[in-house]
């Protein structure tokens, strides 16, 4: 049972300034059933950020009801305004707990802003306060209607995702051009549901934006399942990204596996790409000192026109070379009387790419390499070009080989920025990225460079062309900083780890850091939003999904039969990719 607290007022009021401030400012009624005196507890202390409130209670207060809860928004009356407070500290005035009588409990709050009673009957919440609470002003519990008009997204269009933790009446709402034109990040441990919230809010932004395509890059291959009628998946035996679609650092990045290259490999692999180029645009075969110009002395590097066609960009993807060219443009190189380069390493670099044309893992970039004479089909195949009533695109990296997926995101990345600046409005692309530390870890040293500007790019430019990126990662604090400050909208999930707790702390705005105390404690779907697309920070919990809209891994989803177990033939055809 709550008791309204007795305390005398601090020196600087005197016993008739009390009196007519609690005459002027009535206790706040829920509705007129309700007692005249609900005056719950009474502010002891103001600063500029936060406040203490003193009250009585009479036994553990217990139920949906208690006000006095850490995680709790509460209002100070202030007449015509209420200040809201969130509860985020409690503790005992006493040195015990008292079983049979009243107990003085203090309650610390960090003020959030006001609600304004409007003349039409409305109310209106803003965010930080004009005039802050005299001591004594009477605390309560938040009404319902003020509760929603924090969280009011007034005239921007908003789209339910789920609803208040305090209030389960009170839908949570998000602006979706917000959330994906200044991009977001979803940000929780394992097991919180960090999948099914990302499946909600990429469902719920299709169906607000009519020409935005989705691309997820999945490395569970989880996300096919959330979205069986208005998605198409790609893997390894379904994809066509030709080897003459990446540009030359990631190229590379495949053939040498990811090692540093020396000079001479990278000047090699360069020279007979050019000639490549040069002899597919020709139409025919020609000699390797005339295709690199009349001396066989000359360097690559001196080549300046053919810059651009090597290092890919719009010059590069728009014309195919032949992996039959490459062959022969080294073994002319080998055949050459004055050795430009070591034989060993020209022989070397052949094997690579012979074993690399022969694996079936690669089969996506050789198979079909040949037959796709442009870049449309494969932009078509990805972005949903036209999209036929299917706009997200769930890229499985998992059957890829492990070599490849960083020059691949590179690759997809610099695409989806590039459709979206080519198409002037007409398309809007967002990349979605699952477990985003992989592609663009906080340790420079780590990952891979291409991928890390090409997603950068997305993040910095993106918005002027349409192109929004979605970060997901359970590790915050292994994730580029840099590229976390560009997400302007975090939905923080259960977070144990300090150094994640931490991210998260300098993220969010000072006038809530409080709320990042609750991380390591709330619950599996809930989550803590923050920044440009909700109204203020708020705590709340995603809608419920149907099985059929949960992510979930071929095999694993809900209600799925048990599936037999494969064969050791089998099993190894499938590790080879066959």
């Amino acid at each position: 049972m709550l008791r309204p607290a007795r305390y005398s007022a601090p020196m600087q009021y005197s016993i008739s300034d009390r009196k007519l401030f609690e005459a002027d400012v009535s206790p706040d009624r829920r509705d007129a059933s309700q007692p005249p005196d609900r005056s719950l507890g009474r502010v002891v202390s103001c600063s500029g950020a936060r406040a203490t409130i003193v009250a009585s209670v009479t036994g553990p207060a217990l139920g949906p009801n208690n006000i006095w809860a850490v995680g709790r928004l509460i209002s100070i009356n202030l007449g015509e305004s209420r200040v809201v407070g969130l509860v985020y500290q409690m503790r005992v005035m006493s040195s015990g707990w008292d079983e049979s009588g009243a107990n003085a409990i203090g309650i610390d709050v960090e003020l959030l802003g006001e609600v304004v009673d409007l003349p039409d009957g409305r109310c209106r919440f803003q965010s930080g306060i004009t005039t802050y609470p005299p001591l004594g002003s009477l605390a309560h519990r938040i009404r319902s209607r003020d509760l929603a008009a924090v969280h009011d997204l007034g005239e921007c269009e908003g789209a339910e995702i789920g609803t208040l933790s305090q209030d389960g009446a009170i839908p949570a709402t998000v602006s979706i051009e917000r959330l994906l034109s200044r991009h977001f990040a979803v940000l929780g441990t394992t097991g919180v549901g960090k999948s099914s919230a990302v499946a909600l809010l990429l469902r719920k932004a299709v169906e607000a934006k009519p020409n935005l395509r989705v691309l997820i890059l999945d490395p569970h291959n989880e996300y096919a399942h959330a979205f069986p009628e208005n998605s198409v998946r790609i893997d390894a035996q379904t994809l066509d990204l030709p080897f003459w679609t990446f540009r030359f650092d990631e190229f590379a990045d495949i053939v040498f596996r990811g090692r540093p290259l020396v000079e001479d490999e990278a000047e090699i692999l360069r020279e007979v790409i050019a000639v490549a180029r040069s002899r597919y645009r020709s139409g025919a075969a020609h000699d390797m000192v005339r295709d690199l110009g009349s001396s066989v002395l000359k360097r690559p590097l001196d080549l300046g026109a053919r810059r651009p066609a090597e290092m890919g960009g719009a010059a590069g993807l728009a014309v195919p070379y032949r992996i039959a060219d490459l062959f022969a443009a080294i073994d002319e190189l080998i055949g050459l009387h004055e050795q430009r380069y070591p034989r060993a390493t020209l022989r070397s670099l052949r094997v690579r790419l012979e074993t690399l044309h022969a694996d079936p893992r690669y089969g996506f970039l050789f198979a079909h390499a040949n037959s796709i004479e442009t870049i449309a089909p494969v932009i078509g195949q990805i972005f949903r070009v036209p999209h036929q009533g299917r706009r997200v695109t769930v890229f499985q990296l998992a059957g890829l080989p492990s070599e490849v997926v960083n020059a691949v995101a590179s690759s997809l990345a610099r695409l989806a920025f590039d459709l979206a600046m080519s198409s002037r409005g007409g398309y809007e692309i967002l990349l979605l990225c699952e477990e985003a530390h992989r592609y663009v870890p906080q340790n420079q040293a780590l990952g891979f460079a291409p991928t890390r500007q090409a997603i950068a790019r997305i993040a910095r430019e993106g918005r002027k062309y349409g192109a929004y990126l979605g970060i997901v990662t359970q590790r915050p604090g292994e994730l580029d900083p840099t590229i976390l400050s560009q997400c302007s909208t975090v939905f923080a999930m259960r977070l144990a780890n300090e150094a994640d707790q931490q991210i998260i702390r300098a993220a969010i705005a000072d006038a809530s850091a409080s709320t990042i105390a609750f991380l390591p404690s709330i619950g599996n779907r809930e989550a803590i939003a923050f920044g440009e697309a909700v109204a203020t920070t708020m705590r709340m919990r995603f809608l419920d999904q149907r099985p059929e809209e949960l992510p979930a891994m071929l095999g694993h989803e809900p209600g799925a039969a048990r599936r037999p177990e494969p064969g050791l033939e089998e099993l190894v055809a499938r590790m080879r990719g066959l």
